[in-house]
């Protein structure tokens, strides 16, 4: 099945040139990827001419598959508005809904997959540059109220009909469940050591439109249907977290509402938590800490019972944050202990979460230090950092050049200028070793509070090392 645009695809005529792909060639390759997604697919080179020619648009995956073939053979991401396969006005509001109906959250995950997401870097367009600046935190209200008065679906189980896609509905087993869940762990460790803007990170998108959509819209039990919603909801939070990381907040705003949705189809309490408190995050880093209370809390309140105590540590960290972003000395020290509490309570054996393996006392150390940079107690932030940057590794890379920042904005406050200088210059040298709009964010808010001592000769050597790195990201 196909639609018909209003003139040819020069778009894709123009990349297949580029490509070397003949229309045979990228029948037999768009074919050969559905095959191995458990689709029957019998395009052939008059298929690709109407493609090419006269506008026609597969149904389906088939975009998808078609981008991801031609981006086999020129080795990197093609997305769908480079081959004029995108839709041409998408609706600003996609991902933003949180349906009831398992069938419609179906609908609005896989639409937010199909975006043209190319923009999730700055500059680069796509559909994320013109929704810039649409994020919103109001829009937290529903899906968080949602999940809390019903945490679960009844049944996810599907049975897909052809219309779904093109060629014969895929029927999901476990084994394509853990083909995701795989995907998700490894993107989760390019993240921390790379930064959400790598090029690494970016195959989630890919992963998402080319990988789980056609398996969402597949046919599947109510079993393998939970574990699918459970590894789906994983990668689409991660997704939303690089975005976050690179600065795309409406991006990472959209991620994260579907990512909400597809946990209560899992019906997994703790990883619908885990969602809220990176939302609660997000909250908090744009200024919204009342609102990152309460999605703290609301990750908190459900999980009592039913989360591991490194879990409910981590959701009491978080709130923490947005308390002493809120300004709530006393709050924020309360979640603080209690969050220590929880965590000194956490045991090896405990059944913690594959996407908890991040969280330490080191992690908890580096939180505290923000939480009292935030209510302006120096002394605290450095014991803090000192306890964070004691362990230093190369598995979280991001991790610790934030928290080199943190330890120089405490030096500067506690009136060490030299040693602040000394720290930002180490912070700097992480950060161009990644790609994280977030890490540069924390340099410039530290050469800001620099701007005092702008003739001191150190200050001057580290606004001079710090230049590549902001010339990057301008």
């Amino acid at each position: 099945m196909s639609r018909e645009q209003r003139g040819p695809n020069e778009k894709l005529g123009a990349v297949l040139a580029l490509a070397g792909i003949s229309n045979a060639g990228l029948a037999r390759r768009v074919n050969d990827l559905g095959a191995q997604r458990g689709l029957t697919l019998r395009y052939d080179k008059t298929s690709v001419a109407r493609w090419v020619s006269k506008g026609m648009v597969p149904q389906g995956a088939a975009p998808h598959l078609i981008a991801a073939a031609i981006g086999q053979k020129l080795g990197r991401p093609v997305p769908l508005h480079e081959i004029g396969l995108a839709d041409a006005d998408p609706a600003p509001e996609v991902g933003l809904a949180f349906p009831r109906d398992v069938g419609q959250a179906v609908k609005s995950a896989t639409e937010l997959y199909r975006l043209d997401l190319a923009g999730r870097r700055a500059g680069s367009g796509g559909i994320w540059q013109s929704l810039a600046g649409s994020f919103a935190v109001s829009a937290y209200a529903t899906p968080a109220s949602r999940w809390l008065i019903t945490p679960a679906d009844s049944s996810v189980a599907r049975e897909a009909s052809p219309s779904d896609g093109a060629g014969a509905p895929l029927k999901v087993g476990h084994s394509d469940v853990r083909k995701l869940r795989e995907a998700a762990e490894d993107a989760r460790r390019w993240d921390s050591k790379y930064g959400g803007g790598d090029w690494r990170s970016s195959m989630v998108p890919e992963c998402l439109r080319v990988e789980a959509a056609p398996l969402l819209l597949g046919s599947y039990s109510d079993d393998v249907g939970r574990s699918l919603f459970g590894a789906a909801a994983e990668l689409t939070r991660l997704a939303g977290w690089m975005a976050f990381d690179t600065g795309q907040q409406e991006a990472a705003q959209r991620y994260y509402i579907q990512a909400l949705r597809l946990a209560r189809a899992a019906a997994d309490v703790p990883l619908g938590g885990y969602v809220l408190a990176s939302m609660s995050l997000q909250a908090t880093y744009r200024g919204f800490g009342d609102e990152g209370v309460d999605l703290a809390q609301a990750a908190l309140e459900r999980n009592r019972g039913l989360a591991t105590a490194r879990t409910l540590s981590f959701f009491r960290l978080v709130e923490a944050r947005a308390h002493a972003r809120a300004g709530d000395a006393q709050a924020a020290g309360a979640a603080l202990k209690s969050a220590e509490s929880w965590l000194e309570r956490s045991r090896p054996g405990d059944s913690d979460p594959s996407w908890l393996g991040f969280y330490s006392y080191d992690r908890f150390a580096a939180d505290a230090a923000e939480c009292y940079r935030d209510l302006k107690a120096p002394r605290q932030v450095r014991r803090f950092t000192e306890q964070a940057l004691s362990r230093p590794t190369e598995e979280f890379v991001r991790s610790h050049g934030l928290r080199l920042v943190v330890s120089a904005v405490a030096e500067l406050e506690s009136g060490n200028l030299d040693a602040a200088c000394e720290q930002g210059v180490r912070a700097v040298e992480v950060a161009g070793r990644i790609s994280s709009a977030r890490t540069t964010e924390y340099v410039k808010d530290l050469l800001h509070r620099l701007e005092p001592y702008g003739d001191e000769p150190r200050v001057v050597e580290l606004r001079e090392r710090a230049r590549p790195l902001l010339m990057t990201t301008a």
